[in-house]
């Protein structure tokens, strides 16, 4: 009843009808940290430990295989639960009944054979006995007191004692088997008011926590919605970035592209102040240096004009000298080039208007989209905020209106009252169980007063016999030993069919009950049965459903639901709660799904006070394709600086000229030669250097020009496409952005939820009122309970008090014929001292032997015996 109340708790919360809600929103949610839900502390341990006792529950279980090898009668079972549950009384004659009565009986045949043979014992032991005292009266079964003297005498007495040692001791195993087991009952039964409490603590830990489970839950709404409220807060950032990434993708590049063109522009001036530099620098070093190479040249006409040439060794250099000074003039001709005066003054022009900073503010707009976003949407935000707090006010008056308290208080009262119960009648429980135990003990104690007759006949027959005395003047020990002898055999005929009865009540009862009840819950094979389609109810086909919901269609099995809770599963699962109630449609924001679509839809966000880059700008870049860079001659310009400055290298002309003058006779006219030699790289040093690092600087400048021209109406038409392009998306088509962004926004902010309600429904499935302890009170009661305390300990009792008890019969033939070897004989054979043969005295009734009392006379071999039995 305790674990029907415990689940009701959620049916309250899963009320409603049937139907599995279905999310269309499938997106990314950023971390949602809904915590851990409060877990339910079990502390019940159902394993039981029986300790050395152990062993014997195994011998036993052994045994009892043996007795029984046939599998669970599943079918058999089922056939007699349905006529147990069958409308009408039926006739026992029936052909059916009387089959399963011969299965039950092939089935039991193990048990009913020796319980046969227990009955058997029962009534034959005693007849036996009575038969065997009123012969023992009529002199007759060993009564009268007479020992016929054999060769053998000694070995057989001998075996007789060794053999009723050997069945005593084996009786003593099974008594004390039977003390232990009966012994370790009461001490469980004592022992089990300590687990009764732990089960109880456990249930009311269920039924006490649940609620604060469920609490939990519902308080971390909370979690989502600060979630959902933080984005709202910050829809700017989250998106009107959103936005801008994407129109991003294609407003960067123009506006990069800009950017470049402005950086190109800059190049363009640098490189055409550079060219301008250049040529002018060019233009006068190359008049300088002319006019430096016509007076070098004139200084050496004038110094081979000397008297000193026409001499016969100097004539052929100085021929080659004169020969070679057409080479000292000027090679590049830079007058002829173009200045660039016009395109710099327009690019300066251009250059007027901060182009970059234009482009700067176009970035600093397109940046300001998150604040636009965030400036346009105040008004609609309020309202999705009154939503998300509309969603959790509902979910309160929903709880509020459900009546989780009653069930709880109800529930708790119940197990109260269970409580209360328990602790007023344990202890009649543990008076009755006293009683039983000392049922029990008395019960051995028979046994065990027997086993001491026993033990003192052996002790005191083996210490009072000798070999060397006569039967009839056999000691007072060893008369006492055969005495004790016998009276064990009295109370073994007195007490064993008593004992018997206890045995074969036990043997059927615990034995049925370890085979029909203990092994088949412990392998499941007892669920199986239970969970019979139509078993307890025709009508039916899961009889446990139909029991609890009135849903008998609803598959629901015992094993199933025993399973689940021993792996302490929620019991939303175990009971399949969610054929019968669907917490989705309690915790659900479909209905909600549709408000904030409608508020999401109406966010207009107006992009168009963005300007990436205003009609100055482009105006500027249209200027600057009419700088007129394209016109520069550049063919000229190159063919130009990629000539050499001279006609010939000042320095080669300078050394061959100096190697010319070491040919000539020492003199003035080899240090004339010598001195224009030096003069020459002079000059080469002051003008032709320069000259050619200024043509290096001209020549990069030139070609940065000439690839800046290439096509640069083209490339400028192309940037100022790409903007007005990316201008004309922001201004037009940005909407199409913008909604299927507030789509994916949307969709974020709702998924909180839904990752709350999918957290919400793993909780209650998994984690909510996990039901162990149900499973634990079903362990405690069979398994411990049934089958560990009371089914093993009756089972090892009936065992241990089972053999004691089958062994008095050969304990009792051995005790018979054991003490006529000590007890003290009224005659004895006499013997003829020469012959040693048996005399033949057949007068007064004396047959081979005489008593004493007829003649009146002492005979010290012959003793007179007194007591007879």
């Amino acid at each position: 009843m305790a674990w029907v109340l415990c689940f009701l708790l959620l049916l309250g919360l899963s009320g409603g009808p049937v139907s599995e809600g279905h999310s269309v929103h499938k997106t990314t949610v950023d971390t949602l940290d809904l915590g851990s839900l409060p877990a339910i502390n079990y502390e019940t341990n159902v394993h039981s430990e029986p300790g050395p006792i152990e062993i014997l529950f195994r011998i036993v279980k052994a045994f009892l295989f043996v007795v029984q090898p046939h599998p669970y009668p599943e079918d058999l079972i089922r056939k007699v639960i349905r006529l147990q549950f069958e409308d009408t009384k039926s006739d026992s004659q029936q052909p059916e009944h009387i089959v399963l009565a011969l299965k039950a009986a092939y089935y039991e045949i193990g048990f009913i054979i020796l319980a046969g043979l227990g009955l058997l014992f029962i009534f034959l032991l005693p007849l036996v006995g009575l038969c065997f005292c009123m012969c023992r009266c009529c002199n007759n079964c060993g009564g009268e007191m007479h020992q016929r003297q054999k060769k053998n005498g000694e070995c057989r007495r001998g075996c007789f004692a060794a053999s009723l040692l050997v069945v005593s001791l084996i009786m003593s195993l099974g008594v004390l088997c039977a003390f232990v087991a009966n012994q370790h009952l009461t001490t469980q039964v004592r022992g089990a008011r300590r687990l009764l409490n732990s089960n109880f603590k456990d249930m009311r830990a269920l039924l006490t926590d649940t609620p604060r489970q469920i609490d939990y839950l519902l308080n971390q709404y909370d979690a989502p919605k600060n979630k959902a409220l933080l984005d709202l807060n910050n829809i700017g950032p989250l998106l009107g970035g959103r936005v801008r990434n994407q129109l991003g993708k294609r407003v960067l590049p123009a506006l990069d592209a800009v950017l470049t063109m402005a950086g190109a522009i800059r190049e363009t001036r640098e490189a055409l102040e550079n060219v301008s530099a250049s040529l002018e620098i060019l233009q006068e070093g190359t008049t300088s240096l002319s006019a430096n190479l016509t007076d070098a040249k004139e200084n050496l006409r004038n110094t081979l004009s000397d008297a000193s040439c026409s001499m016969a060794q100097a004539t052929s250099t100085c021929n080659a000298i004169r020969n070679s000074l057409n080479q000292l003039s000027i090679n590049a001709n830079f007058s002829r080039l173009l200045p660039v005066t016009s395109q710099l003054a327009k690019v300066n022009e251009v250059l007027k208007i901060d182009l970059t900073s234009l482009v700067q503010q176009g970035y600093a707009a397109f940046n300001d989209t998150p604040d636009l976003v965030q400036n346009q949407t105040k008004n609609i935000l309020s309202d999705v905020k009154s939503v998300l707090d509309s969603i959790g006010t509902n979910i309160t008056i929903l709880i509020k209106k459900l009546p989780i308290q009653k069930i709880l208080t109800d529930s708790v009262i119940y197990l109260t009252q269970t409580e209360t119960y328990v602790e007023e009648y344990f202890p009649l429980v543990e008076q009755y169980d006293f009683y039983r135990w000392l049922g029990c003990l008395i019960i051995c104690c028979l046994l065990v007063l027997i086993l001491v007759f026993y033990y003192l006949g052996l002790l005191c027959g083996a210490c009072g016999y000798s070999k060397h005395t006569t039967p009839t003047n056999r000691g007072c020990v060893s008369n006492t030993g055969g005495n004790f002898l016998m009276a064990g055999v009295g109370f073994s005929f007195l007490f064993s069919w008593a004992l018997m009865i206890v045995v074969v009540f036990t043997f059927v009862l615990g034995g049925n009950v370890e085979k029909l009840v203990c092994e088949p819950f412990k392998e499941r094979t007892i669920f199986q049965v239970l969970d019979t389609p139509y078993l307890f109810n025709d009508q039916w086909s899961s009889f446990l459903s139909g029991r609890l919901f009135q849903k008998p269609d609803v598959n629901l099995t015992f094993e199933q639901v025993y399973s689940d809770c021993k792996e302490n599963k929620g019991i939303y699962t175990s009971l399949q709660l969610d054929k019968f109630y669907n917490i989705s449609n309690f915790l659900t924001i479909s209905q909600y799904t549709e408000d904030l679509t409608i508020k999401f839809e109406s966010i207009k966000i107006n992009l168009s006070s963005i300007v990436l880059l205003d009609e100055v700008g482009k105006e500027n870049l249209m200027n600057f394709s009419y700088s007129g860079i394209d016109g520069i001659d550049f063919a000229a310009y190159l063919a130009e600086v990629n000539k050499s400055i001279t006609k010939v290298d000042l320095l080669s002309f300078a050394n061959d000229l100096e190697a010319r003058a070491e040919q000539l006779p020492k003199g003035a006219l080899e240090n004339a030669l010598k001195g224009h030699a030096s003069n020459i790289r002079m000059i080469h040093h002051q003008h032709v250097i320069p000259m050619e690092q200024e043509m290096s600087t001209l020549n990069q400048s030139i070609r940065l020009l000439q690839k800046t021209a290439t096509e640069l109406m083209v490339k400028v038409n192309q940037v100022i496409s790409i903007v007005n392009a990316a201008q004309f998306l922001i201004n037009n088509n940005a909407s199409s952005v913008i909604i299927e962004e507030t789509k994916k926004y949307m969709n974020v902010i709702i998924g909180y939820f839904e990752r709350y309600i999918q957290w919400v429904k793993d909780s209650v499935t998994m984690d909510v009122a996990t039901c162990k302890p149900l499973a634990n009170i079903v362990d405690t009661a069979v398994e411990v309970f049934l089958c560990s305390y009371i089914t093993n300990s009756v089972n090892t009792f009936w065992f241990g008090l089972g053999a004691a008890t089958v062994f008095l019969i050969p304990a009792i033939i051995f005790a018979v014929k054991l003490s006529k070897f000590y007890r003290r004989m009224d005659s004895e054979d006499v013997y003829d001292d020469v012959e040693t043969i048996p005399m033949k005295n057949m007068e007064n009734g004396n047959y081979g032997y005489h008593k004493d009392h007829l003649y009146g006379l002492h005979n010290p071999v012959m003793t007179s015996a007194t007591g007879r039995w």
